[in-house]
């Protein structure tokens, strides 16, 4: 399987949701690293939970892809929470936005701009282009503005000038809802590995049970001798302890690695 830089991990009614690529339409998706909207928001749509929580180390990419996804958690009957890793640029950053609990870790930052386009052609074809990137521009601004306490002159200021955002910056504007480290946070910064490593032990305890083991047998007695005249009863041999193909494959895609035949 080849590497992907989304992740999606569900264990009972919860998910989580791991963005760490740019953000870029299926067209422009050269990079293993690359996160389109195209497949991503159709898992979001499947998933039958009732938290989302989104992991973001993202140096953001297209706009309409961040809205889609975006839009995407928004409309989710779950709650969504999300996490600033590390980056949530750009189109990351709205993403971020799409959070009911929007929580920054110490070490994180956010960075908005302006809706950037490129355009040729005569003095009305970029006359054209450029009301549109400004209409595009106040839409994105909307979504900031669902949350933040500054006005929006205030806001349009920061776009202009390509800010950046620390965490107590964020939290005191209204983008973040709290600041934890690393420790502190429901999933950690490295959260993509420790929930793998835990749905492996619950697969392999939710296996047993389902063959109707007990979690800790009461030792077997030793059979007795047979009676001299009988044959003896041959032993059962041993069961091979099951193999966990599904949580091994599952922490090898999660990980980018392949999968071992």
């Amino acid at each position: 399987m080849g590497k992907k830089y989304y992740q999606i991990a569900t264990q009972d009614a919860e998910a989580s949701i791991f963005i760490y690529g740019d953000i870029v339409s299926e067209g422009w998706a050269w990079f293993e690293s690359d996160v389109t909207s195209h497949e991503l928001v159709q898992e979001i749509e499947a998933l039958d939970v009732d938290e989302i929580n989104v992991y973001i180390n993202s140096y953001g990419g297209e706009v309409a892809e961040g809205w889609a996804i975006c839009n995407a958690l928004k409309r989710h009957k779950a709650k969504v929470t999300t996490y600033c890793d590390g980056f949530a640029c750009s189109a990351a950053s709205l993403i971020f936005m799409a959070g009911e609990e929007r929580i920054m870790l110490t070490t994180s930052a956010l960075w908005i701009h302006n809706v950037q386009t490129f355009a040729r052609g005569d003095h009305k074809k970029l006359a054209k282009e450029a009301e549109g990137a400004k209409k595009l521009n106040d839409l994105s601004a909307q979504m900031y503005l669902e949350h933040v306490n500054v006005d929006e002159d205030e806001l349009m200021q920061m776009m202009d000038d390509e800010t950046w955002i620390t965490p107590q910056e964020a939290l005191d504007m209204g983008f973040a809802t709290s600041i934890v480290t690393g420790g502190e946070s429901k999933e950690p910064t490295q959260s993509a590995r420790k929930s793998v490593f835990n749905m492996i032990l619950n697969s392999k305890t939710v296996e047993g049970e389902a063959k109707g083991e007990e979690p800790n047998p009461e030792p077997v007695p030793e059979p007795s001798e047979p009676e001299q005249d009988e044959e003896p009863t041959p032993e059962p041999e041993p069961e091979p302890e099951p193999v966990m193909n599904k949580p091994k494959n599952l922490f090898m895609a999660l990980l980018g690695g392949k999968d071992e035949e």
